[in-house]
């Protein structure tokens, strides 16, 4: 079978290696790759800027596959399902796995970022890992680790109907938190600094407010909400100077969420961040629960799962042709499909 590993950053190579035994250890299934969703990590990853990283890997972690074999007391799944995958995992059940925060753990594991991912085409996964549903494409099913993320962060935020979110980043995952918080009730604007990729927040979304961070944003936001201020700020940035900007932007009582992540310190005025009593809050992963509810709002027509996928690129492609991916300038999702 094909594997496609980064030795290092720009560098690619293709392997090729046994396919693994259907002869399977307890708890575990035999999967094979069918879709493969390119995330913000990997191409962070090909240019050597991820953090908690380290090559060679194989990248791939949002993934739609197919059960090919199971072990006899794999009871979730059975062969011939179509599955999302939930690729985070803890080896070791420390402080916050027992407390419910499996996605936090001391000792978490990603797959395509600590350990190797879904750019092969067959691989051995715990089943319980595994979110099967054949009402689903496959595309969907790439698209719902992603839209996981966005969840997460609204169940943090603690969204309310009267609230006023504002997301910052209108890539992959704000759009998806964009669309969470708008099943919550709440009136929600978007925040870019490019006004193409609010264009196309609009038509994603139909969220009806949008504003570019390069103009004067407590000026513009006082005029849309007649002298009020965001309650609920999310950022998907992961830009530094957007982020601290956070705490000049929200509602005294507010409350930020943080989605994206920068290697560096978070600075802010102290007396103004008391003053306000705002609540900081880091959003990770997400939860396996997570994605069952995401699998349903799916199958129910609530949450969109593909409308933002605009470029794809087959699985043989992708050494001569990812790298093509950072000059697409309306590039918002990438899908690797593997024959």
């Amino acid at each position: 079978m094909k594997v496609i590993r980064l030795n290092e950053p720009g560098n690619w190579e293709e392997l090729n290696i046994n396919k693994p035994s259907e002869v399977l250890s307890s708890g575990n299934a035999l999967l094979k790759v069918k879709k493969i969703g390119v995330c913000g990590t990997d191409l962070h990853a090909f240019k050597g800027q991820q953090p908690f990283f380290n090559y060679p890997r194989v990248l791939g972690h949002e993934l739609a596959v197919e059960v090919v074999a199971v072990a006899d007391d794999v009871i979730n799944v059975s062969i011939g399902d179509k599955c999302s995958v939930e690729p985070y995992y803890n080896d070791i059940i420390g402080q916050a796995v027992k407390r419910g925060k499996t996605n936090c753990g001391e000792h978490l594991q990603v797959l395509g970022v600590h350990v190797d991912g879904g750019m092969q085409e067959y691989f051995v996964y715990p089943a319980k890992f595994l979110h099967a549903t054949n009402s689903l494409s496959d595309d969907q099913l790439a698209m719902i680790e992603p839209l996981a993320i966005g969840c997460h962060a609204v169940d943090r935020a603690d969204i309310k109907e009267d609230d006023i979110v504002l997301v910052i980043g209108v890539g992959p995952i704000g759009l998806g938190t964009i669309q969470f918080a708008k099943l919550k009730g709440a009136r929600v604007i978007a925040m870019d600094i490019d006004d193409s990729k609010l264009e196309q927040c609009k038509e994603i979304t139909k969220v009806e407010d949008t504003i570019n961070a390069l103009g004067n944003v407590e000026e513009e936001l006082a005029t849309l909400l007649n002298g009020d201020l965001p309650t609920v700020i999310l950022d998907a940035t992961g830009n530094p100077t957007s982020m601290m900007n956070t705490f000049k932007y929200a509602a005294a009582g507010g409350t930020i969420v943080f989605i994206g992540l920068f290697m560096g310190d978070v600075v802010f005025h102290d007396p103004s961040f008391h003053k306000k009593e705002l609540t900081l809050k880091a959003s990770r992963a997400a939860l396996g629960t997570d994605f069952g509810r995401i699998i349903k709002l799916i199958e129910e027509g609530k949450i969109d799962a593909t409308s933002f996928i605009t470029h794809r690129m087959c699985f043989d492609e992708v050494p001569t042709e990812f790298e093509k991916l950072y000059k697409q300038k309306d590039l918002i999702k990438a899908i690797i499909e593997i024959n």
